[in-house]
């Protein structure tokens, strides 16, 4: 197959490689990339956020499939365009993507199909929020409604501090102060082509910056699959799979259906274990960043055939899919000064000893090659990850690797998985 794949993060590096890895040779094309991506597949000058020139291009150049990796050409409604000309395209629809787009779109779909999450009060002033964090008491969760990179949430037992995070995303919109929901997070992937869904293996991810789950919110610092604790909660990980594929994923794509805005590509469902069930945090509308590094290498099946049939209409077609029992680890590397203001233009090095340790793979998030050589661009720079057939092998495995990369101010958490392996 001919495939475009859109955006130029380790998610979309992630995916590229999966396609890669399959025994049909595939045409990729990605848009817009960057230095790691374009080793593995042809970089193409393409706004990726523009309808009409992803329609425009796919049609050009006789594209079979489209991937759209992150969520902003999803809430632009590029998938709609692309549609609409009968090329087959792996993402919502605008209308559907909302469901990441809007924090209040989410809830209140979640309230009409009764899938379980916790209260939360849409505020557009800052005493409403004050109002409502009053009423939930600490910790304090506030998120802003519209996009904003994974960076739009505050969970803090300072109310001044939540209400300063909601007064700086008002001004963008309404806010959604939520209650605090106590327990494990578990991040759990879906296809799904409008009528029927096929889940992949959950993982975990670490959101906050530092050691310990201390430090600002992030786009995630590293994750790990699959999830062996889970036995412990639910007698297996198949059987709380089918619970949250029962209970939450097809109630909420049947809702959409009705409502005459079909969802057809991958719903991310983030979840938290309570003590009185599995609720969800958040819906994504895309495969999650860097839940998909860890999840994806360890996926059987060809990637191509699943994507696809959801963007087809024919998942009903396909068993689910299989997943081999190797574990995955993934950190990530950022720049200094990440989430806030991160230094880029930094020489990195060291990348293909890293990729030399055994079972370790390289998935770039931002970076740039030039004459000098590569460079980081950004906030994320590239995850490392390692498969083991053990976690304690894989973490080693991806530490190691990471100890032969320089970047300078570069940082990352040391506790990536250590919790699983300790257990």
């Amino acid at each position: 197959m001919k495939i475009l794949v859109l955006g130029s993060g380790a998610r979309e590096h992630a995916i590229i490689l999966a396609l890669r890895s399959e025994e049909a040779e595939h045409e990729i094309l990605a848009a817009p990339g960057n230095a790691g991506i374009a080793q593995d597949a042809t970089v193409v000058e393409l706004d990726p956020d523009s309808p009409d020139a992803v329609t425009e291009f796919a049609i050009e150049h006789a594209v079979d499939l489209v991937v759209i990796g992150p969520e902003a050409p999803l809430v632009a409604g590029v998938a709609d365009a692309v549609r609409e000309q009968g090329i087959p395209v792996f993402g919502p629809g605008k209308a559907a993507a909302q469901l990441e787009g809007s924090k209040a779109f989410a809830k209140r779909i979640m309230d009409a199909a009764g899938v379980p999450t916790g209260r939360a009060v849409r505020a557009r002033t800052a005493g409403e929020a004050a109002a409502a964090l009053d009423e939930f008491g600490a910790p304090h969760v506030v998120k802003a409604d519209g996009l904003a990179a994974g960076k739009g949430v505050i969970v803090t037992q300072d109310r001044a501090a939540a209400l300063a995070h909601a007064e700086a995303y008002l001004p963008l919109g309404p806010v959604l102060v939520e209650e605090f929901l106590s327990g494990p997070e578990v991040s759990l992937f879906f296809l799904s082509d409008g009528d029927h869904v096929l889940p992949l293996s959950p993982a975990q991810d670490y959101k906050r910056l530092r050691d310990g789950d201390t430090g600002p919110n992030t786009g995630g610092m590293g994750a790990y699959s699959p999830l062996p604790w889970l036995d412990g909660h639910f007698g297996s990980e198949r059987e709380f799979v089918e619970l949250v594929t029962r209970e939450v994923a097809e109630p909420v794509v049947r809702q959409l259906d009705a409502e005459g805005t079909p969802f057809i590509g991958l719903l991310y469902a983030g979840l938290i274990i309570t003590e009185q069930g599995i609720k969800v945090i958040e819906f994504n509308a895309r495969f999650g960043d860097p839940e998909t590094q860890v999840v994806l290498p360890r996926l059987v099946d060809p990637l191509s055939e699943l994507l696809m049939a959801a963007a087809s209409g024919t998942l009903e077609d396909l068993p689910q899919p299989a997943f081999a029992e190797a574990t995955a680890v993934t950190v990530v590397l950022a720049s200094e000064g990440y989430p806030e203001s991160p230094i880029t233009g930094r020489a990195l090095t060291g990348l293909d000893a890293a990729a030399s340790v055994d079972g370790v793979h390289l998935a770039h998030a931002a970076t740039a090659r030039s004459d000098e050589g590569l460079t980081a661009t950004g906030g994320r720079v590239l995850n490392v990850v390692a498969l083991g057939t053990t976690f304690a092998q894989a973490r080693d495995r991806a530490y190691q690797a990471l100890s032969r990369i320089e970047l300078e101010g570069g940082q990352y958490r040391t506790d990536i998985a250590e919790r699983v392996v300790e257990h």
